[in-house]
This record gives C-alpha cells, sequence and structure tokens, in this order.
C-alpha cells in the first residue's frame, strides 16, 4: 500500500504541472506584449523652446526637418546654470542624441556634457560651419563656439547622426 500511495503522489505532481503550464499559456496568450512597441514616448518640447528662445543671452538651436522617427526624449532650459539649453533625442537606429547650449566656460562645459569626451584636434564641416570633433569613452561629440554660447551635439550615435543633427540646427527668434 505504501508503494501505491508515493505513485500518486508523483503522478499528482505531473498533474498539478500540466495544470500550471496550461494556465501560463492562456495568460500568455491573452496578454498583450509588444516586442516593437516604443517604451519611450516622444515629448512636445515647442513650448521650452520658445521659453528658452526668449530667456538666453544666445541664438539658441533646435532641429528643423528631421525624420518622425527621431523622438524628442528630454527638454530643459535652466538660467542658473550658465542658461544650459539641453534637447535629447532618440535616433532612428536608437542611439542617444543631444544638442547642449551653455554660457559656461567650454573648457569645463564640454567635458562635462560629454561624459569626458576628448578633443581630437580634428574638425568637420556641417551646414558650411566647422565643428571640433570630440571622442569619448561613451559620448562622442561636434563642438562649436559662437555667439556667446558654446553648442554640443553630442551623444551614443556615429559621427554621422552627429552631423546630421548639428546639419538641421537652426535658429528663430521668439
Amino acid at each position: 500500500m505504501a508503494g501505491m500511495r508515493g505513485r500518486q503522489t508523483v503522478r499528482g505532481m505531473f498533474q498539478s504541472l500540466a495544470v500550471i503550464m496550461v494556465a501560463a499559456g492562456v495568460m500568455y496568450l491573452f496578454i498583450p506584449h509588444d516586442e516593437k512597441a516604443t517604451p519611450v514616448e516622444a515629448k512636445d518640447y515647442r513650448v521650452e523652446l520658445l521659453t528658452a528662445q526668449r530667456a538666453a543671452p544666445y541664438p539658441v538651436l533646435a532641429p528643423q526637418g528631421l525624420g518622425e522617427d527621431w523622438k524628442a526624449t528630454v527638454v530643459s532650459y535652466k538660467r542658473e546654470e550658465h542658461d544650459a539649453w539641453r534637447l535629447g533625442f532618440l535616433d532612428p537606429d536608437t542611439q542617444y542624441v543631444a544638442v547642449q547650449q551653455s554660457t559656461e566656460d567650454p573648457k569645463k562645459y564640454v567635458p562635462k556634457v560629454t561624459l569626458e569626451a576628448k578633443n581630437t584636434g580634428r574638425t568637420r564641416t556641417v551646414g558650411g560651419r566647422e565643428w571640433q570633433l570630440w571622442e569619448g569613452p561613451k559620448y562622442d561629440a561636434l563642438v562649436r563656439s559662437e555667439g556667446g554660447a558654446t553648442t554640443v551635439v553630442t551623444g551614443t550615435a556615429s559621427f554621422d547622426r552627429l552631423a546630421q543633427m548639428a546639419g538641421a540646427l537652426q535658429s528663430q527668434k521668439a
């Protein structure tokens, strides 16, 4: 009789496991799971851009004409931090690209926003303007100073994507 009880326990365990597996399969089928969905929602930065353009002592830049596959994710203007403007995007390859501007001393500002990138001594012409190339362990960057501010186009994206952003930058007076 003891041997029979042992077989019933094992059989009951397998039956319970089968019921659990069926329940898990049903839940998997009916719970939405879209692997292609973008978890990051694009931000509308127009209000912040207008505010920065009115307040900043330099021409605030933002991209014009980039495709809808560029998603704005971060936007801020901080007057108390040397009039710092920041506009971050995910590019079509889901790499980060940011436009950052400030009146802070470029020797301090550029390494700070590029997470310790270094000037390579090389330049690249984008849209008729010359940009310095900076390379870093995390972010690369295109850098130029003009109109009392330093503009940094930085991120994890390739230099070609950074150049695409730099070429799309325009200033519109508020």
